[in-house]
Parts: structure tokens; C-alpha cells; sequence
């Protein structure tokens, strides 16, 4: 009788071996949101549902408005310093225009009103400034903007957004730099001239212009993300982007999960020192508790300072230390890309994310989307059992719950 019972112990033993990390119920794992924040597509609410979705959930991201007004004042900043030459129809009127990534996103609808503020062609609608795309708006007669003004050598402009879209393809995907090239191909041929400026929600929508267009008018084009290709081409001409500190973004997310895993304190590694002296100042980052988030801090990226930021895949000196293996033992990720074919993520988030995983001891395995359907990443999140934490970049914000349904079962 002995005997048996220990058969069937070391049989139970052997299985909870065997299923390792499966003993841990998945909705109980660590997960982090990243790059796109849970929240309401249409009213910008964030979904605490999904942010509070265990104790080790948080979101990894950027401060959005601090990125948004960064960029609008390196914009203004630009025109007022290159004088009225940039009139270039000599018309008095610096006409822009302008890519909208996606109208339905927090960040998009930042970038998009900061841009708008700075240059005063800023309309309110329901208490927020309008991020409304204008179509074209030649004559200055669109609702959603008005023209603005700028004061150049004494003198002052009228600043006029000329047309904006939002950049989504006929397959859906939205931040489309390929919808972007062909709309200033349109712009251009019919109101090229009038083309004093042009300004994007990213770098790859930018880029996509830039090529197409301005570079050889000599258009200064403003983007955001110093994707690598447009820091270089700032020596072109190229007028300046945004840094969202992506090296801190990545960072953190993965060493939020890694402190989660070790059951220490979140904040280890990041404002505190760990062990291997890994540690972020007040300047690269805030948490705000309330909304279990933390946002790296932008930084401008202008012809003054681009060469400090020619490698966007660099990992961020400060938190550079590998980790000892044997007081972090590997764990492994299951991370998604939302597109495997934007730029931003692709050429930059993900590089950084390889690096950091091997100085965090962590396995990653990346699943790239189409950038069209949640289902087409949904559908390999089928074995979760067979990973100790998530990090989770949806297609659309609102669709957390398409994940979190697959976690809680």
C-alpha cells in the first residue's frame, strides 16, 4: 500500500514538473499593455477593466500630450527661424499638411491637437480641441480648424491647414505610409505650390511624403518617432521628429514583467537600483499609479542634436546591466507586434525589445500582426499555458477584452 502511494506521489510530482508554469492559473500571470493604452477609441477613456485585469497588469507607453506639445513647438520654432522665404508662393499664408495616423487613437488624437495648438489653427469641440481630419481646405472655410498665425522677422502670417487625412488603407490598416505617399502625391499636384510645410503623426507616414515629395521641393516635413531613416534625413532637410524615448519605453516593458516574475517591488530597476545598477532618473519617465501606467518622457530631434540619436535601436545606457542568470532565472514572454509592418515597431521597438530580453534574461517569442484584425494574433495566443507573462500591443484599443478572454479561461 506504501509503495503505491508513493508511485502516485511521484507521478503528481513529476506532472507538476512537467506542466511547469501551467500550475499558475493564466489570469494570474503578468501582463503588460504596450504602445497602445486600453481605452475608448471614440472618447479616449481608458479601459481599467483591462489595466486592473490582474495585480501584475500595467500599460507601458509615453506621455502623449508632453510628446504632442513637443512637436507642435518644434514646428512653430522652425517657421519662425527660417524667416518669410518659407512662403514660398509668397502668398502670406504658411499653408500645411497634415497625416493622421489614426483617428481613433489616443496618441494619434494628441499629436494631431498639438500640432493645432501650437500653430493656433486649433477649433474646441465638446471641451477638447477638434483632431477631426479637415479633407481639403483651401479657402479656409473647414470647421474642424481655422487658420491660425505666426509671427516671422517682425511680420505676421496667416498659418493655414491646407488638408489632412486619416492614413488607412482599403485593407483597414491605419497609419499607412504607403496612403500617405499617395496623398501628397494628390496634394501636390493640385495645390503644391501652397505646400509651406508638411507634418505627420509618425516618421513613417512622414518618410513616406518626404520621398515623395518634399525633399525635392525643398518642404520641410515634420514626423515623430526618430525612426533611424528619418533622423538621417534630417541633414536632407528632412525638419525634425520626436524621440519618444523608445529605448525606455522597451525597457519597461519588459522589466516591469521581470520584476513581476521575481515578485519584487515594480518599481526595481526602474527608480530604484537593482542589483546590476540598472536604474531610470525622474527626467526618462513618470508612473501614474492611478492609471496602473508608465510613460517615457519625448525628447526633440532637430538639425541641432540629430546625430545624438542616429541609432533609434541603441539601448539606453542607464539601464544597460546585464542581469545575474542565476538570481533572475529565465522566464518566457509571449509578446505580439500589432503590425509586423510598421516601421516604428518593426525597425525600432522590437530591435530594442531583442536586446533588452537577453539583459533581463527573458524568452520572447514576437508574433507579428497584420495590423488589420486582433484575430489574426489572437489565434496564436492559443497555447498560454506555456508562457510565464504577456505583453500584449493590440490593433485597436478598444478590443482588449479580445485577449484578456482568452487569458481568464
Amino acid at each position: 500500500m506504501k509503495k503505491a502511494i508513493s508511485l502516485i506521489l511521484c507521478a503528481v510530482m513529476l506532472a507538476l514538473v512537467m506542466t511547469g508554469c501551467s500550475q499558475t492559473s493564466n489570469a494570474d500571470k503578468p501582463l503588460v499593455w504596450f504602445n497602445r493604452q486600453p481605452s475608448n477609441s471614440s472618447t479616449g477613456e481608458l479601459d481599467m477593466t483591462a489595466l486592473k485585469f490582474n495585480d501584475s497588469t500595467y500599460y507601458v507607453g509615453f506621455d502623449a500630450n508632453q510628446g504632442a506639445q513637443l512637436q507642435g513647438q518644434m514646428v512653430v520654432e522652425y517657421i519662425q527661424s527660417h524667416g518669410a522665404e518659407l512662403d514660398r508662393n509668397g502668398d502670406g499664408i504658411i499653408g500645411y499638411v497634415l497625416a493622421i495616423g489614426d483617428i481613433g487613437h489616443n496618441d494619434s488624437i494628441a499629436r494631431t491637437r498639438g500640432v493645432r495648438e501650437a500653430l493656433k489653427t486649433a477649433v474646441e469641440a465638446n471641451g477638447a480641441t477638434d483632431s477631426s481630419p479637415a479633407g481639403t481646405n483651401l479657402d479656409g472655410s473647414a470647421t474642424v480648424v481655422k487658420d491660425g498665425s505666426v509671427e516671422i522677422d517682425g511680420k505676421e502670417f496667416k498659418v493655414r491647414e491646407l488638408a489632412s487625412q486619416e492614413m488607412k488603407n482599403s485593407a483597414g490598416a491605419t497609419w499607412d505610409a504607403g496612403t500617405a505617399g499617395n496623398a501628397i502625391g494628390t496634394w501636390s499636384s493640385s495645390f503644391g505650390e501652397q505646400i509651406d510645410v508638411v507634418v505627420s503623426n509618425n516618421d513613417g507616414m512622414g518618410m513616406a511624403m518626404f520621398n515623395a515629395w518634399a525633399h525635392d521641393n525643398k518642404v520641410p516635413t515634420f514626423g515623430y518617432d526618430a525612426n533611424s531613416d528619418a533622423v538621417a534625413a534630417i541633414k536632407d532637410g528632412y525638419g525634425g521628429t520626436i524621440s519618444q524615448h523608445a529605448d525606455v519605453q522597451a525597457y519597461l516593458t519588459l522589466r516591469v514583467l521581470r520584476n513581476a516574475l521575481d515578485g519584487v517591488d515594480i518599481d526595481m530597476g526602474i527608480g530604484t537600483a537593482d542589483d546590476a545598477g540598472n536604474v531610470l532618473a525622474e527626467t526618462d519617465y513618470k508612473y501614474v499609479a492611478s492609471e496602473r501606467s508608465y510613460y517615457a518622457l519625448n525628447l526633440a530631434v532637430t538639425a541641432e542634436n540629430y546625430e545624438d540619436f542616429t541609432d533609434a535601436t541603441k539601448t539606453y545606457a542607464p539601464v544597460s546591466k546585464q542581469l545575474d542568470s542565476e538570481k533572475h532565472e529565465t522566464k518566457k514572454v509571449w509578446l505580439d507586434i500589432y503590425n509586423a509592418a510598421d516601421n516604428f515597431l518593426s525597425s525600432t521597438y522590437q530591435p530594442l525589445l531583442q536586446k533588452y530580453d537577453d539583459i533581463l534574461n527573458l524568452e520572447v517569442d514576437y508574433i507579428g500582426g497584420d495590423g488589420q484584425t486582433e484575430a489574426n494574433i489572437t489565434n496564436r495566443l492559443g497555447n498560454p499555458d506555456q508562457y510565464d507573462a504577456f505583453a500584449i500591443n493590440m490593433v485597436k484599443t478598444d478590443n482588449a477584452s479580445s485577449y484578456t478572454s482568452i487569458l481568464g479561461q
